[in-house]
């Protein structure tokens, strides 16, 4: 039964616990527990005063002891400012604590990272740059979240250049990490490389940006990126800066037009947009095509109908085969990341994630309904944290 809270006298909250989601979230997803015992005075006086005055003293003398004496070096603060949250949009920061308490609950039960929920009452880019790096001492990491286009771009950009760990919009980079990974599969199920493959990504926010970045950094033969106005090209007026450098870098073939004009021909679909597109759409695109319709909870076109005309069918849900999940990215980029000590996530990390996510699905499992692993495949966070960690390594920004 769904209870929703505009159907309930606000002196009657026990009523919402009939909705099972809110009896799970009643008194909230998280805790904190201490990893030492407190028995008695001795334990007290190492743990507190006076003891811990002799390691403060340490890390004063040697900051970089903060990583061997604090779990600062495993901690990871889930930032948003609540203004783009999950397909609801921007319904603020208190609003946003439910999500961004999930995200620490699947970054501890995927990786074992911490990871500390924060959402902050400013949207100005300033404020949001200025209070993260202010609260940076306390993290090993920083995972941006639900920061609505384009403001999230410049916030990210500035945090990597301010900031001497990892910082990661997953929004951005987790879905481009599995969108990467099913597509490898998919294009190797169908004999095919991603060199072979033209794509149409609908959307230009912050997840269609990423995922058109990665797929040019792993070698897709030709992208095609549309927004609300239609297909992205140069030349065309009204472009932001994040747009006008995805019209230098994509669409070759100079198309103009619509999504679906586009797909004529196409081999690969990327739905990102939270539009609809046609089954004529979906048919007119080439033999074998791949369609990823991820909008949640409604994709950009049903599967069902999609399976009639494409040979690999994914979205975003977990009631449809080839769900493109994000947490089989972040808790073990992440993993791998800290584990390293690494000062940032380079593209060749993502990259490498993605990469050992795909190699998960091997090719006696491969088929048009198993593209992707499952988020409960124990073989996912290992395969990823240990890809990160040696790429990091490889392109010398880890610290261990």
């Amino acid at each position: 039964m769904a209870v929703t809270p505009s159907s309930v006298s606000p002196d009657t909250p026990d009523v919402l616990d009939l909705d099972p989601a809110f009896a799970l979230h009643r008194g909230g997803k998280l805790e904190v527990r201490s990893t030492v015992p407190v028995r008695d005075a001795a334990d007290l006086a190492l743990a507190y005063t006076p003891g811990v005055a002799r390691v403060c003293t340490a890390i004063a003398e040697r900051p970089e002891l903060v990583n061997d004496y604090t779990w600062v070096p495993n901690v990871v603060a889930v930032v948003s400012d609540g203004t783009a949250v999950l397909g609801l949009g921007d319904i603020g920061p208190a609003a946003a604590m439910p999500v961004m308490e999930g995200k620490a609950l699947l970054f501890k039960e995927f990786a074992g990272v911490d990871a500390v929920p924060i959402c902050l009452d400013c949207t100005d880019v300033d404020a949001l740059v200025e209070t993260v790096v202010r609260l940076a001492p306390s993290f090993g990491g920083i995972n941006l979240e639900d920061i609505s286009a384009p403001r999230c771009f410049e916030v990210e950009e500035r945090l990597r250049e301010l900031l001497d760990i990892p910082v990661f919009h997953d929004d951005q980079h987790g879905t481009a990490i599995v969108v990467l990974a099913a597509l490898r599969n998919a294009a190797r199920l169908t004999g095919r490389t991603l060199g072979d493959l033209r794509a149409v990504v609908a959307g230009a926010g912050a997840s269609g940006v990423a995922v058109s970045r990665i797929l040019l950094n792993a070698g897709i033969g030709d992208i095609a990126v549309s927004d609300s106005k239609g297909l992205i090209y140069r030349g065309r007026d009204g472009l932001n800066p994040v747009k006008e450098a995805l019209a230098r870098d994509t669409n070759r073939a100079g198309l103009r037009g619509s999504t679906e004009e586009a797909l004529a021909g196409a081999d690969v679909f990327v739905g990102l947009s939270g539009s609809t597109v046609s089954e004529r759409a979906i048919a007119s695109m080439a033999p074998g095509s791949i369609v990823f319709a991820l909008s949640n909870p409604d994709p950009e076109v049903h599967p069902e109908i999609a399976r009639r005309h494409a040979r690999v069918v994914a979205t975003g849900r977990s009631d449809f085969p080839n769900q493109i999940n994000n947490v089989l990215a972040f808790p073990g980029v992440f993993r791998g990341a800290l584990d390293v000590r690494a000062t940032t996530i380079t593209e060749n990390m993502k990259v490498a994630a993605a990469d050992a996510l795909a190699a998960v699905v091997g090719d006696d499992d491969l088929s048009a309904d198993y593209v992707i692993p499952s988020p409960f495949d124990e073989r996912v966070a290992p395969a990823v944290v240990a890809a990160v960690a040696a790429q990091a390594r490889a392109d010398g920004v880890a610290r261990l």
